[in-house]
């Protein structure tokens, strides 16, 4: 059974044969679930704790002071 995969970008879960892979040229590979988040992180750079309708909004980095 195919696991769920979690957005790159917002954190949804959305389920396997769905949603957009992206891989950059080091070969990470990046999961979106709409192109909504696709073009919010590539295109537009902008950054998922600053926007309230992603799972990770307000949530500070590991490793940062």
């Amino acid at each position: 059974m195919p696991k769920p995969r979690r957005c790159s970008f917002c954190g949804q879960s959305f389920p396997s044969g769905t949603g957009i892979l992206y891989v950059r040229n080091d070969g990470s590979l990046l999961w979106f679930c709409s192109s909504k988040c696709r073009k919010s992180s590539i295109k537009l750079h902008r950054d998922a704790r600053k926007l309230k309708w992603t799972k990770y909004y307000g949530k500070e980095e590991k490793g940062r002071a």
